[in-house]
């Protein structure tokens, strides 16, 4: 018993070579003859009965391996674009969570009546005679407040005092000194 060749199984080797010397990658030489293969049994009815089936073959994977090119600069092109439009350094986000964190602390660390004081009223929302009459404090005293509180913070962010920690005045920490 005889089979008869498949004429485009003859012509694997030679797509093959021909698509490694276009792209000098065997990976992508594979991709190529596997979409010129694929392309050419789409466009099937395309070949004349009697041609030059190997010229076909190559003319498809010529147009398929140029096809990637044009993809590939335009894809290039694009990235480009978007590059140029790109800041040239962004800030880590961890810089801003430390940066939060310590102001944070600053906070914290403010006297009782000034941190009551900047935290009803700057994230609260409430008015100074609200926040004053709920401290039973003068208006003027609560502002004074306010005042030295966000002074305190603003002198935290120009780098200038650091918060100190809490002191323990005659007590224990959690470690037992």
């Amino acid at each position: 018993m005889t089979t008869k060749p498949d004429p485009i199984l003859d012509q694997l080797p030679a797509l093959r070579r021909y698509a490694l010397a276009l792209s000098r990658d065997e990976g992508e030489a594979d991709d190529l003859v596997q979409e010129a293969l694929l392309r050419g049994h789409e466009n099937r009815r395309s070949f004349r009965a009697g041609g030059n089936l190997r010229g076909w073959l190559f003319s498809i994977l010529r147009n398929v391996f140029l096809d990637r090119n044009r993809s590939r600069r335009a894809e290039r092109k694009r990235e480009e674009a978007v590059a140029a439009y790109a800041p040239d350094v962004i800030e880590a986000p961890q810089d801003h969570a430390l940066r939060l964190a310590q102001l944070r602390q600053a906070f914290m660390i403010l006297p009782d009546d000034q941190r009551e004081a900047l935290l009803l009223v700057a994230i609260e929302g409430l008015t100074y005679s609200e926040v004053a009459a709920l401290a039973g404090v003068p208006v003027g005293t609560l502002m004074s407040r306010v005042g030295r509180a966000r002074a305190r913070l603003r002198e935290f962010e120009e780098g200038g005092a650091r918060p100190r920690p809490l002191k323990l005045v005659g007590g224990r920490d959690a470690a037992g000194k």
